[in-house]
């Protein structure tokens, strides 16, 4: 990715495959991440590599940012998220693979694994902590009945 910011510099609007984990115990609570760029919660989420199958890039994720192994459930829903500019300055857009997730071990806890975060945490879905109403919409993708659902971003 740096190679490709060094080309088109920052301020290049990037379109790039994301995929997202909502990894759901067995009793139906969600593992949520703070993420240390924003005070609000959001499911475990990144980039796929070049190359990268989606179910094999979000289990790698999940892996990276919380040390719990998860095998994908099911796909729920395929999203675009408004254009975003990171702290960093680069500008991106996302086209992001949504997983519904369950941990291999159930008695497995997640932990911060990386730089990402700053708190990991299991969350029931009545009692989510602080996050953005589009995160919410994400996370209802998979408790919806549908094989998969689509929407486009919030304008």
């Amino acid at each position: 990715m740096s190679d490709l910011r060094k080309l088109v510099g920052s301020d290049c609007l990037l379109w790039l495959p994301g995929v997202v984990a909502v990894v759901r115990d067995e009793n139906r609570r969600v593992l949520l991440q703070r993420r240390s760029a924003a005070d609000l919660w959001t499911p475990l989420s990144g980039i796929l590599e070049p190359g990268e199958a989606p179910a094999a890039g979000v289990v790698r994720e999940v892996g990276e940012e919380t040390g719990l192994e998860v095998v994908v459930e099911r796909l729920a829903g395929v999203t675009c998220s408004p254009p975003v500019r990171h702290g960093n300055g680069h500008r991106a857009q996302y086209l992001e693979i949504v997983f519904a997730c369950c941990p291999v071990d159930p008695d497995s806890l997640p932990r911060v694994c990386d730089d990402e975060s700053v708190e990991v945490g299991w969350f029931s879905l009545d009692a989510l902590p602080p996050m953005s109403e589009r995160m919410r919409e994400i996370i209802a993708l998979v408790e919806k009945d549908e094989t998969a659902a689509w929407f486009a971003p919030a304008q």
